[in-house]
């Protein structure tokens, strides 16, 4: 399978590195906003052809899919046009940041009927996955999610600590993560939806704290707290609260209540959450299937974050 990755800054070399584990797949293109530094990524992986233009990619006729490790801006647009040119995709959470753009990608993939993913990680990261398989097997019940998303970003910083060309978002961004990994594992949609937010910050024009409540039909519910003005510990924490334990998964460490860490080596092949998220697109392009994290099982998280944001006005 020949695959072209665009975005080679920190997402996408950890794409890079997930791809070259698994058996059977080449990237052949990368695409990047400064020709340079793209052309170094390329070198250290081994890709032939470079491009500051995602359609010089698409161009390229033996090209299946594509990644789109690109600014949230141009996710919707781009997963768009690597559907017209007849390639399966899979873009970086999140699919839009407008429910309209990502409702339009759902629809195409739809009319086309190609593999449309969307990078929905929390879904493979085994401490989740093994929180889900007991959830699957009816061993667990979720009363309630509590979880914090905290970052220190105070200037447009990537995660290698590089200017940014874009601006990141609490809501359609990082609260994304949760509002799907909370309808993913408790199997229903969201019902209510309240949020409030802190300041703009007078720069960036973004919201730098967000408090978020949530509830599915059944009675679970979940509490979201995210904030870029957080300096240290970073990332996000996720207390599960069930019916048969409490579980706390820090990245991929998962803990019960007591702090005794869980083993969960053996959930999946991989404990990288992206090498396992990009098996999952390879996999369902090869066996001609919906993927987990198909646009169309994300959508639903879509529609709650347009909701959130119709509620903070």
């Amino acid at each position: 399978m020949k695959i072209a990755l665009a975005g080679a800054g920190a997402f996408g070399i950890k794409h890079l590195e997930g791809l070259a584990r698994i058996d059977g797949v080449e990237v052949v293109s990368l695409v990047g906003r400064e020709l340079a530094k793209t052309q170094q990524v390329a070198a250290r992986f081994g890709i032939k052809h470079v491009a500051t233009d995602l359609a010089a990619s698409l161009a390229i006729k033996e090209v299946d899919a594509v990644i789109l490790c690109t600014p949230t801006q141009m996710h919707a647009a781009q997963s768009i046009d690597c559907l017209k040119a007849g390639k399966h995709v899979q873009v970086e959470i999140p699919l839009a940041d407008r429910l309209a753009d990502a409702e339009a990608v759902a629809q195409l993939q739809q009319q086309t009927g190609l593999v449309a993913m969307c990078g929905h990680t929390r879904r493979f990261n085994p401490s989740h996955q093994w929180i889900h398989k007991r959830i699957v097997k009816g061993e667990l019940g979720i009363q309630q999610m509590d979880v914090q998303t905290y970052f220190f970003r105070r200037s447009n910083m990537n995660a290698l600590g590089q200017p940014r060309s874009w601006t990141d978002h609490l809501l359609w961004h990082h609260a994304a993560h949760t509002v799907d990994l909370f309808q993913y594992q408790t199997g229903e949609e969201v019902v209510v939806a309240n949020a409030v937010q802190g300041p703009m910050h007078p720069a960036l024009g973004i919201a730098m704290d967000l408090s978020i409540q949530l509830k599915t039909r059944s009675g679970r519910i979940c509490t979201l707290s995210l904030s870029f003005n957080n300096d240290g510990p970073l990332g996000t924490f996720f207390r599960y609260i069930c019916d048969h334990g409490t579980y706390l998964a820090r990245y991929d460490d998962l803990l019960d209540g007591k702090d005794n860490k869980i083993d969960v080596s053996k959930v999946d092949v991989s404990m990288n959450g992206i090498e396992l998220q990009d098996r999952e697109f390879v996999a369902a392009i090869r066996e001609r299937r919906e993927p987990n994290a198909s646009v169309a099982q994300v959508l639903p998280c879509y529609r709650t974050l347009h909701q959130l944001e119709q509620h903070m006005g």
